[in-house]
């Protein structure tokens, strides 16, 4: 079987998350990658040094500059007549590429798989993770979304594919990009910060937030996450969000503050290594899932604890 791996990039590195769905490309077959963007060639000699790659299918064209979905969904799709399945990982971009292919190929896509259990076997989590479905696809091309959390990372080095140019329909005229506001940090991302240390609506305000999280965080070297009451509350903005609609994560260590543990929370963090909980209601449904639990005011407590690191 033939794969085709969307690679994320930002038209100079490869984004880790494309690592975690080659690994799941490789237990299917031969990995193919996909390089859509301009001006991106140093990804494609990046993403051909990715262990197991056999080959990179590079477009570079101004069309791709922003991976655009509407643009790049009919090159996909175009080059599966020489591929059976096409992979992209479950993040915003991912997820916004992966249906179009699937309704131009005319097949049902298959989202958020957590492992591959045959040729065309895999299991994906329902019910916000609560049950874990195991689903066979009986179309002729496979279109999957990977959750970047369950699958290891192939090695970045060691690779020796080859990079062939490729092109496509172009820009299809009916989305234009327009521009971005992206955040700058010195944190590591949330998906790949191996600490977190996540604020819940008890924090009270942004200010608050900010002076028990961040000390913390800072201590540690961790990513700053945050429930979907916090953000929603605005105490911060809502790219740190973890849960069902905001991000996966599974780092070795999650420490969750005066957060409670809501089924839609849990469900973005409950396969991190090492679950800390700190609420001072000992009934909070977080406990359930934590492997290590203090109910304690997070006011006294957290500032304690950051003072002994």
């Amino acid at each position: 079987m033939k794969t085709l791996v969307l690679v994320e990039h930002d038209n100079s590195s490869v984004k880790d998350a494309t690592l975690a769905v080659v690994t799941a490309a490789s237990k299917l077959g031969e990995v193919h990658l996909l390089v859509a963007g301009s001006g991106c060639a140093g990804v494609a000699d990046e993403a051909a040094k990715i262990a197991g790659v056999g080959k990179v299918h590079l477009a570079d064209d101004a069309a791709y500059e922003h991976q655009l979905a509407e643009n790049v969904a009919p090159l996909v799709a175009g080059l599966m007549a020489d591929h059976d399945a096409f992979l992209a990982p479950a993040t915003t971009t991912g997820k916004n590429i992966a249906p179009r292919v699937a309704a131009l190929l005319d097949v049902m896509q298959i989202s958020d798989i957590l492992s591959v259990e045959g040729e065309k076997t895999f299991t994906r989590p329902i019910y916000a993770g609560n049950a874990i479905a195991t689903v066979e696809s009986s179309d002729a091309k496979l279109v999957i979304t990977v959750r970047g959390t369950a699958f290891d990372k192939a090695a970045p080095e060691g690779g020796s594919g080859s990079v062939e140019a490729v092109s496509g329909p172009g820009d299809a005229g009916i989305s234009s990009f327009v521009s971005a506001e992206i955040a700058e940090s010195e944190r590591p991302e949330l998906t790949s910060a191996k600490i977190i240390v996540s604020g819940g609506r008890a924090l009270k305000d942004g200010e608050t937030f900010e002076s028990i999280i961040t000390p913390l965080a800072d201590k540690l070297g961790a990513g700053i996450g945050a429930s979907r009451a916090a953000v929603d509350a605005g105490y911060v903005p809502n790219d740190y969000q973890v849960g069902q609609t905001g991000k996966i994560v599974a780092p070795e260590v999650y420490i969750a503050i005066g957060i409670s543990g809501a089924i839609q929370h849990l469900a973005g963090m409950k396969d991190s290594k090492t679950i800390i909980a700190i609420n001072k209601d000992e009934d909070a449904p977080i406990f359930q899932v934590a492997d290590i639990g203090l109910v304690a005011d997070l006011f006294k407590a957290v500032p304690e604890l950051t003072e002994k690191l």
